[in-house]
């Protein structure tokens, strides 16, 4: 595995993870909000048939965390990655995202068509579908990264491990939950304020309009757990037409982390399966 830090025209620093070089394909891995480049480390021994690109988004893990908000903008993000990829060579790939990280790589896939061979998308969404949604959510965002700021990391972070959308993380070993806690507590407090506001569900442009023009195979993967997710992820089918979604028994929003071995095998038979 190399560790890398890949620069941008601008002189942004990105945090790269890049495993099995000598892969005859590969997946740009996309973590989610709070995660990092690490957050892949367990798809590994799943993943040796394809080059793994972990790279930690804006914000997070050991990439920069710029000041300017505007920086963080979803078309900022996708021209980032794209120039990621053309530094390393790679023209065209599959693209693996979670929660935050799937949002981007929906996106990536609709502005870098020829880009994109296959999409893996767990628990995300294309974003709201009205005004009065995105306005509610970037208000509430808004409030998320002040908590952030007036309180600290620490408490966000026991706020966060208790919102509802992660009720079923609770049954988790301790070990685990241990693991995902000090994950999140090496993350840097602006990166996540700045991550928020600018590339936070209710900033991201809607992209439902766009859906029809996907024409990769797409993978959904969701935890029956998590209804609305589900529910995103079959309406989302309906959109596209070569996509399929499947349901993870026993698991909520993060089946990476709540079912690893059922993850990793349903990732790695999408990717190797001829389409």
């Amino acid at each position: 595995m190399s560790s890398l830090i890949i620069r941008t025209r601008d002189g942004v620093a990105y945090e790269v993870l890049d495993q099995h070089q000598s892969a005859p394909n590969a997946t740009l891995c996309l973590h989610g909000f709070t995660g990092s480049a690490a957050s892949w480390g367990f798809l590994k021994p799943y993943m040796e048939h394809t080059r793994m690109i972990q790279v930690s988004l804006l914000g997070h893990g050991n990439t920069d965390s710029p000041q300017s908000m505007r920086r963080y903008a979803m078309s900022q993000q996708l021209a980032d990655l794209a120039e990621i990829l053309d530094q390393l060579n790679l023209h065209k790939l599959n693209i693996l995202g979670y929660s935050m990280g799937g949002r981007i790589a929906l996106s990536f896939a609709a502005r870098y068509p020829e880009r994109v061979n296959k999409l893996i998308l767990e628990s995300t969404s294309p974003g709201l579908q009205s005004f009065k949604e995105r306005m509610a959510r970037l208000k509430h965002d808004q409030q998320l990264a002040q908590k952030m700021r007036h309180e600290g990391l620490h408490a966000f972070v026991d706020f966060w491990e208790n919102i509802p959308l992660f009720a079923s993380q609770k049954t988790l070993p301790k070990d685990k939950l241990a693991q995902l806690r000090e994950q999140r507590l090496k993350a840097n407090p602006l990166g996540l304020a700045r991550s928020l506001e600018g590339i936070g569900t209710g900033s991201q442009p809607a992209m439902w309009h766009a859906l029809k023009q996907i024409k990769q195979p797409v993978l959904f993967i969701c935890g029956k757990l998590d209804e609305k997710f589900c529910h995103i992820a079959k309406r989302m089918q309906q959109e596209l037409i070569n996509s399929q979604c499947v349901l993870a028994d026993d698991a909520g929003h993060t089946v990476h982390v709540e079912q690893p071995h059922f993850f990793g095998k349903i990732v790695s038979e999408f990717i190797l399966r001829q389409d």
